[in-house]
């Protein structure tokens, strides 16, 4: 309506000027000022202004390595990394609850995992023969504090303790940190399943999250800085969310558990950028399944 207010007045106005002369306009035209029409009209007014509000933690994790350059290596190297770990997760759920993913259902979500990031058909039945016949292996979990005082939970799966701890230690005095007992404490192991975060608002996420059964909706970013949503449950609820949000349509990225902090630790630009080095220090070894943190950018 305002547009074609706006149309008309520039046509009265083209209409009843004098065509221009070398590139300038006659001195009898006038131009006319658009707030009266405008007023006639004021469409922001019919639009209530919403506010949300969240928890303290609500999108603590959405795009915390934004700042740091350089974190992700080469694609190629980065995608064997990738299937290195997803080896290992493969590993530590068969040691857990065998090797048929209908009976072990941690099992079946790294698999689902596997497949959304595209690691191949045979790679993944390599990995569960793989640890049906692996030499015994012992799963740790190191606690540490990093740079800026952040939390991190180090899982690893290793046939010789003692060298791992070793190369641990090491990583983290070379990379600013230090084993520290208690970290464990401030994370909560928790449901969570992945969703894509393109075509979803805030509003219609939480309302999707009281549907499914779900207590928290958290907004994150996958390696290609994609908007994912993490809708967060208890871990005996995982498999009732998962279904919950399918059979509303959702589609689902991935399902799983993964720690959680109760609290946060703000990092500025010198800190992020030691605690990705620290970081990918960790997952470049071996036996480093998975590294949890509870670091946030300051804004």
């Amino acid at each position: 309506m305002v547009g074609l207010v706006i149309l008309r007045a520039l046509r009265t106005l083209l209409t009843a000027s004098p065509p221009a002369v070398s590139g300038r306009l006659s001195a009898r035209v006038r131009l006319v000022p658009l707030t009266a029409a405008c007023a006639l009209f004021p469409v922001w007014r019919t639009c209530p202004v919403r506010t949300l509000q969240g928890s303290s933690a609500l999108f603590a994790g959405h795009n915390k390595w934004s700042k740091v350059k350089h974190i992700k290596g080469p694609k190629d190297e980065a995608r064997a990394r990738m299937f290195m770990k997803f080896g290992l997760m493969i590993r530590i759920a068969v040691k857990e609850g065998g090797s048929n993913p209908d009976l072990n259902l941690n099992l079946a979500h790294i698999l689902e995992q596997c497949r959304s990031r595209n690691m191949p058909k045979a790679s993944i039945d390599t990995a569960i023969k793989g640890a049906e016949k692996a030499k015994p292996a012992s799963q740790h979990m190191f606690e540490a504090r990093g740079p800026g005082g952040c939390l991190l939970l180090i899982e690893v799966l290793t046939d010789n303790n003692s060298r791992t701890h070793q190369e641990i230690k090491r990583l983290l005095t070379k990379n600013g940190g230090m084993l520290s007992d208690g970290a464990r404490h401030n994370f909560v192991r928790r449901g969570v399943v992945l969703v894509p975060g393109e075509t979803i608002t805030t509003e219609r996420a939480l309302e999707l999250a009281i549907e499914a059964g779900a207590e928290d909706v958290q907004e994150t970013e996958d390696e290609e800085e994609k908007a994912l949503l993490k809708f967060i449950c208890n871990m005996t609820d995982l498999k009732k969310v998962r279904t919950s949000l399918q059979e509303l349509g959702i589609q689902i990225t991935s399902a799983g558990l993964e720690f959680l902090p109760h609290n946060i630790s703000s990092l500025d630009q010198v800190q992020m950028e030691a605690a990705s080095t620290l970081i990918e220090a960790l997952n470049d070894c071996p036996d480093v399944v998975r590294v949890w943190d509870n670091i946030q950018a300051d804004s």
